[in-house]
């Protein structure tokens, strides 16, 4: 299954990571290799799109805490992970690429209610 752009721009763009815990990635369009090669204005953008998908993840899902990660090493160009981790969920306290901790049925509000937020706040951000 490919993952759902929740919003694009002509810079960057949002799109679901397919997880039983709320979980988006930012990308560049343009495929830079490590955020020092991002021109500043840019990666300023970016982690104003951090910060929003944070804050309306937060508010949104009220998460035990929220993960941010960019390794880039499979994958080798700028990205970022935003994922909200509860308690109750399979991997917590380890990262969600560790060893599994137990099985967890979550249960959660709406997702597209949450990607319609993150979208609205992009939008009203960046346009």
């Amino acid at each position: 299954m490919q993952d759902q752009i929740i919003y694009e721009d002509f810079s960057l763009y949002v799109q679901k990571e397919e997880s039983e815990i709320p979980w988006l990635k930012i990308f560049t369009k343009e495929p830079y290799k490590e955020l020092g090669d991002v021109p500043i204005g840019l990666r300023k953008k970016l982690w104003e799109t951090y910060d929003l998908i944070e804050y309306e993840m937060t508010h949104f899902y009220n998460p035990t805490k929220i993960n941010m990660a960019s390794f880039a090493n499979m994958l080798p160009r700028v990205h970022i992970h935003v994922m909200a981790r509860f308690e109750e969920d399979s991997y917590f306290p380890q990262p969600v690429w560790g060893e599994k901790q137990r099985d967890s049925k979550l249960t959660l509000p709406d997702e597209k209610e949450f990607h319609k937020r993150v979208f609205h706040a992009l939008t009203q951000k960046h346009n």
